[in-house]
């Protein structure tokens, strides 16, 4: 009986000690890698993440911009940095499911293998527009006048691979197609040509595009998501692949997500999994993205966002085989 009482002690004391080395972390600032250049949708949503993570972890939280191989050289440095937590990486579905399949060989780490899943934060879907002077006022148009004239018409994408190309890819084989890709160092550059009528349009994230939309500039002609984006006021009532191409079963979903080093403790992983949850759950939050065309998202647990992932690999996998496009 003594021995069992001083197991239950020794049991009862370890308690307090594993508590405290959760509460712990974090002691020091954070980081959150955004693997884009700074002023994109993406390192906003990095910056939004950073400033109300903040009050939440007790700690700063520094977004590091570490732009360039479509997304790898920022993923390497979370994946290459110390197992401890305080570096964070703020992926994109294509840098975590697709690019595996586009730099077949350069592609300097495995996501699966080398990132660990914490949660996602955002989806969101992708925009088709046109120069707000077009003549094209209706999807139903714009196809008709690439039917007529085969390779005539001009897309332009934020690169071959991303989820704007892979989009274009989709839309081309299921309207029975033939338009001409031109692919772009990023959206920006792309957005200059159609705003100079240089090309004749092309898909890209909803919060790249929002403001041109709303200033008349950009004329949008389709979602690609399955269903309408309700939570957009200036896109209520732009139609969704499911109406226009009914049978084709294209959902494009852009979605972000935070991962960690793989093997950092479970603990702090558990964390940063609450952390994140009560600010992507927040109103203040939620009033941020959905304006400019995101959802939040949280996934249940870490591991219920791995598996996502892991079946996410496989769509994109897909999607990048069907397009043909690679980056070697």
């Amino acid at each position: 009986m003594p021995h069992r009482r001083l197991l239950l002690t020794a049991a009862a004391l370890s308690l307090p000690a594993l508590a405290a080395r959760a509460q712990g972390f974090p002691d020091r600032a954070l980081r959150i890698v955004v693997p884009f250049a700074p002023g994109g949708a993406v390192d906003l949503t990095g910056r939004l993440l950073a400033e109300q993570l903040q009050p939440v972890l007790g700690q700063n939280v520094v977004v590091d911009n570490r732009g360039g191989a479509g997304g790898n050289l920022g993923a390497d440095v979370v994946a290459k940095s110390e197992k401890d937590g305080y570096s964070l990486l703020l992926g994109s579905a294509n840098i975590l499911c697709a690019n595996k399949f586009l730099f077949r060989r350069s592609m300097p780490l495995d996501p699966m293998r080398d990132l660990a899943p914490v949660t996602r934060v955002t989806t969101g879907t992708v925009v088709l527009i046109v120069n707000g002077r077009s003549p094209y006022k209706s999807f139903q148009e714009l196809m008709a006048a690439a039917k007529k004239d085969p390779g005539k018409l001009t897309m332009g994408s934020s690169g071959t691979g991303t989820v704007s190309h892979l989009t274009i890819e989709s839309v081309k084989r299921a309207a029975g197609v033939d338009i001409t890709h031109v692919p772009y160092r990023g959206g920006g550059p792309a957005f200059q040509d159609l705003l100079a009528g240089n090309i004749d349009m092309m898909f890209d994230v909803i919060p790249a595009a929002i403001a041109n939309i709303r200033e008349g500039a950009f004329r949008p002609l389709a979602v690609g998501s399955a269903e309408r984006i309700t939570y957009v006021p200036e896109l209520r009532d732009v139609p969704s692949m499911k109406e226009l191409l009914p049978g084709a079963n294209i959902d494009m979903q852009s979605w972000y997500a935070i991962n960690a080093t793989a093997g950092t403790p479970a603990d702090r992983i558990a964390t940063l999994h609450r952390a994140l949850t009560q600010v992507v759950k927040s109103d203040a939050f939620r009033g941020k993205m959905e304006p400019i065309g995101f959802t939040p998202v949280a996934d249940e647990t870490p591991a219920a966002y791995g598996e996502y992932m892991r079946a996410q690999e496989k769509v994109w996998q897909k999607l990048v085989e069907e397009s043909g496009a690679t980056m070697e």
